[in-house]
C-alpha cells in the first residue's frame, strides 16, 4: 500500500512538472511570436509618410556692374516664374527600437527628422543684358539658390509640416495599438504611452 502511495505521489509530481514546463515552453513560444509580429510590423509600415504641397513664385533678379568706375553701368535681369512640388516626408524604415521580450516592452529610441525635398520648374521671361554684362551659370545658380531659400521660408510658415506629423503620429499610433492588443507596453522618451500619444515630434 505504501509502495502505491509513493508512486501516486512521483506520478502527479511527474505530471506537474511536465505540465509547468510544457507551459513555461507554450509561454516563450507565444512571447517570441508576439515579439516577431511587432518587429515584422514595425519593417512593414509605410516607409513614407509624406504630405505634398504647390507653391509658385515670381523672382525678380537684377545685376549692375560699373565699368570704368561711376561712367558706365552694364546690366542685366530677368523675371523668373517658379512652380515647384513640395513633399514632407518621414522614413520610418530608420525608426530605431528596442524589444524587451522579458518586460514585454517595444521602446521607440529615436524618429528620424522630416525629410523636405523641392521640384522647382523654372520659366525665364524677360531676360535681357548689356554687351558687357551678360548671363553667366553663376547668375542661373544664384537665381536658383535664392528661390529654393525663399520656397524653404514659404514651407516652414505653411502647414505642410504639421499635415506630415500628424500622418506620422497616426503611423505610430498602431503601434500602441499592437502593442496593447498583445498585452504589451509601448515607451518613448522614458515614458509609457497610455493610449494618447505624446508630442512625438516636438517633444
Amino acid at each position: 500500500m505504501k509502495n502505491i502511495i509513493i508512486g501516486a505521489v512521483v506520478t502527479l509530481a511527474l505530471v506537474f512538472i511536465f505540465r509547468s514546463c510544457s507551459d513555461s515552453s507554450k509561454e516563450k513560444s507565444i512571447l517570441k511570436e508576439n515579439s516577431m509580429l511587432i518587429q515584422e510590423s514595425i519593417k512593414n509600415v509605410s516607409k513614407l509618410v509624406v504630405t505634398e504641397g504647390h507653391f509658385a513664385e515670381v523672382y525678380n533678379y537684377k545685376d549692375s556692374q560699373q565699368l570704368f568706375g561711376p561712367l558706365i553701368t552694364a546690366e542685366k535681369k530677368a523675371l523668373v516664374v517658379v512652380n515647384a512640388d513640395v513633399t514632407v516626408a518621414y522614413d520610418l524604415s530608420k525608426i530605431e527600437f528596442e524589444i524587451n521580450e522579458e518586460t514585454k516592452t517595444l521602446l521607440i529610441k529615436s524618429i528620424p527628422e522630416p525629410e523636405i525635398k523641392l521640384n522647382p520648374d523654372f520659366e525665364y521671361y524677360d531676360v535681357t543684358a548689356d554687351y558687357l554684362n551678360q548671363f553667366n551659370a553663376n547668375d542661373y545658380n544664384k537665381i536658383k539658390k535664392n528661390v529654393r531659400a525663399s520656397l524653404m521660408k514659404k514651407v516652414e510658415n505653411s502647414s505642410l509640416k504639421t499635415n506630415a506629423q500628424n500622418r506620422l503620429l497616426s503611423e505610430l499610433s498602431n503601434f500602441y495599438i499592437l502593442t496593447n492588443s498583445l498585452g504589451w507596453t509601448l515607451e518613448y522618451k522614458g515614458e509609457t504611452v497610455h493610449g494618447n500619444l505624446p508630442d512625438l515630434i516636438k517633444g
